[in-house]
């Protein structure tokens, strides 16, 4: 029973699914960091949190050897359109507010455990 256990834990994919913790630096002196709590559903949608904004709407998808996701959040100002696909072991992404005229590329490592 162990060794299946085992098997099964050591095939596993690596998922984007967890907390984050999300490096939205402008400069290498001044580290800003933010929270990412993604929850990826069997029927393909994605809920959890973003920069303590909760997930509006979201998907996620595997396909051609990665995992991503888009979502929406916002500041109640407007939107926010992320996606991140998970990159050996870090979450890659981007986020763009239209409404704030940006894009802001970043990356993220997952969130170590208390």
């Amino acid at each position: 029973m162990i060794a299946l256990v085992l098997a099964l834990a050591l095939t596993a994919e690596p998922s984007l699914a967890g907390d984050w913790t999300v490096d939205l630096s402008s400069s290498p002196n001044e580290p800003y960091t933010k929270p990412m709590s993604l929850t990826l559903n069997a029927d393909g949608t994605v809920s959890g949190s973003f920069y303590e904004s909760e997930i509006l709407a979201g998907r996620w998808k595997t396909a051609r050897g990665r995992t991503c996701v888009s979502f929406r959040t916002t500041d109640g100002a407007g939107p926010y359109h992320t996606s991140v696909c998970l990159v050996g072991d870090q979450a890659v992404g981007q986020t763009w507010a239209e409404h704030r005229n940006f894009l802001f590329n970043w990356n993220a490592v997952r969130k170590a455990a208390p």
